[in-house]
């Protein structure tokens, strides 16, 4: 975890670390398939090797494309920014860029490499729904993302599923070795590597994703001494988001998993597929911080 003034959480460091040594194994091993039974597999990993690098280098700039966000200045976006720069302060954490993304979607996301190179994004949906406290509250679990680094994590787990689905989808045009029935083989092989690969990558990440949120919902109640408002913040969202059309939360897919509340609606896969924990897990946690607080 960065160093900062949000409360350290040995659970989350435990699982970033494990996640990332699970993934780093996971590398290891589908390069050394790749390696024995395809031609053309070095061209394939430095192909996506690269995208990956380009994607956790750029990834603040990437995700606020893909929202169509724009980074705002303090005389652009005054109490927004003064909200953030006492968040800082209180946190000891340099300051992120700060950006808004027109969209009725009320949501907000952190993202960036490291926290010096970060990026908090609030939508003007959530600005349009919340109070200043509510939305104090958003904004310090969006911190406390970038502060716990789990966004870079998150970041770069996310490299090795496109690793295996790149391969997936491209393998057969790397071809196999000495003829067409070992070519054909090969790529069986590759193919059905790529999607354990997947799968197991899609259930680690899922799992520290879920985590993480709680994480930074206790260290931004913690932060602003007033959970009752993030609970509040996290209700409202939650509520709403349920009755955004499905067209538009398709748009947002990049980013789903590093909003502040799931993009949810009656359609939903269960939540053994969802970023987010459930929300009552969420709000009886707040309770339990609002209660040890003495928060009124």
């Amino acid at each position: 975890m960065a160093r900062s003034r949000f409360r350290s959480d040995r659970g989350l460091t435990l699982r970033m670390g494990g996640v990332s040594f699970g993934l780093g194994l996971l590398y290891v091993a589908f390069a050394a398939v790749l390696i024995t039974v395809m031609d053309g597999s070095v061209i394939a990993l430095v192909i996506v090797l690269g995208i990956g690098w380009g994607q956790w280098y750029f990834s603040d700039t990437l995700a606020l494309k893909s929202m169509r966000a724009k980074v705002v200045e303090p005389h652009q976006a005054p109490e927004l920014h003064a909200m953030i720069d006492r968040l800082c302060a209180l946190a000891d954490m340099p300051k992120p860029r700060v950006a808004v993304a027109e969209t009725d979607i009320p949501n907000a996301f952190a993202t960036g490499r490291t926290p010096n190179h970060s990026a908090v994004c609030v939508t003007t949906g959530i600005l349009q729904r919340l109070t200043a406290e509510e939305l104090e509250g958003v904004l310090a679990h969006e911190l406390a993302h970038v502060a716990n680094r789990d966004v870079t994590v998150m970041t770069v787990a996310s490299t090795l599923g496109i690793l295996a689905g790149f391969i997936t989808r491209w393998g057969m045009y790397f071809g196999g070795r000495n003829n067409n029935r070992n070519g054909a083989v090969g790529f069986l092989i590759v193919f059905v590597v790529s999607l354990v690969v997947y799968a197991i990558s899609f259930v680690l990440t899922r799992s520290l994703s879920r985590y993480r949120e709680l994480s930074a919902d206790r260290s931004g109640a913690y932060i602003t001494g007033k959970p009752s408002q993030l609970a509040s913040a996290l209700s409202k969202i939650s509520g709403d988001m349920a009755r955004i059309p499905s067209r538009d939360l398709r748009d947002t897919g990049a980013v789903s998993a590093f909003f502040f509340a799931p993009a949810l609606n009656r359609d939903s896969v269960s939540a053994m597929f969802s970023t987010h924990p459930p929300l009552e897990k969420r709000i009886a946690q707040l309770q339990q911080i609002s209660r040890e607080l003495g928060e009124h």
